[in-house]
């Protein structure tokens, strides 16, 4: 049951800030005086409104008000403060998650349910085997990468967008660690050819050589470092 209400929480969260939040609600909280408050004081409304009526806790009114105080202080300290952008927006729903987990834990009884769930879960060392293989083909190969790439990169990567190489680097090592470790292997190669023709098409217009070889090494080495994580990883946990 506990669990249950935590679903119910989430689902009503995710209808009433996306499915059931219009554009016009959106931009209405960037607005000034009274026109902010009042798209506020509707889209918290809206909120408390689809999670009592998905909890169906008819007497539980501390739940529908905690969430309407809650959304409505967050939401304003957002459109206030905060400018919109990726991290206002993750900031935004990480703070709103955390109050939907507070109601379950407090007045659900969903800290027992979860610490006897953590009691029964037994983690193996493949877990943590393949969250340190995750972590290896994020950050610390990119370092890697770009100690290599130092002296050619800033020549290479004039006309780019801020650090979307590293951001695409991030993506792919990503996806083949993956396939390897799901057994998919195929991945790997339609991935490689992927990136061929996004990457390489606009290349061979390219005036010097020079681009065209450090896209390719570049590529290359992000491509085998994640394999060797990816294949050892998968040693290790056999």
């Amino acid at each position: 049951m506990s669990w249950d209400i935590l679903l119910k929480l989430l689902l009503a969260h995710l209808l009433a800030d996306f499915a059931f939040q219009p554009k016009k609600i959106c931009i209405g909280k960037r607005l000034p005086g009274v026109g902010k408050w009042s798209h506020l004081l509707l889209h918290s409304f809206i909120h408390t409104v689809v999670a009592y009526l998905l909890l169906q806790e008819w007497d539980e009114w501390i739940v529908p008000s905690i969430i309407f105080v809650s959304h409505l202080g967050i939401d304003y300290l957002k459109s206030a403060f905060m400018r919109e952008n990726a991290w206002s927006f993750f900031i935004d729903q990480l703070l709103h998650l955390a109050v939907l987990l507070l109601i379950w834990g407090f007045l659900f009884g969903g800290t027992d349910a979860l610490c006897e769930w953590l009691g029964e879960y037994e983690i193996s060392s493949g877990f943590w085997i393949v969250a340190i293989a995750y972590l290896l083909v994020l950050k610390p190969t990119s370092i890697v990468l770009s100690m290599f790439f130092h002296r050619w990169s800033k020549e290479a990567e004039e006309a780019s967008l801020p650090n979307a190489g590293e951001f695409i680097g991030y993506l792919e090592r990503i996806l083949i660690l993956t396939f390897i470790l799901t057994n998919h292997i195929e991945g790997v190669g339609f991935l490689l050819a992927a990136k061929s023709v996004f990457r390489f098409g606009d290349l061979s217009k390219a005036k010097e050589i020079k681009t065209t070889e450090y896209v390719l090494i570049g590529t290359l080495a992000s491509f085998t470092i994640a394999i060797v994580i990816g294949f050892v990883s998968l040693a290790l946990i056999r």
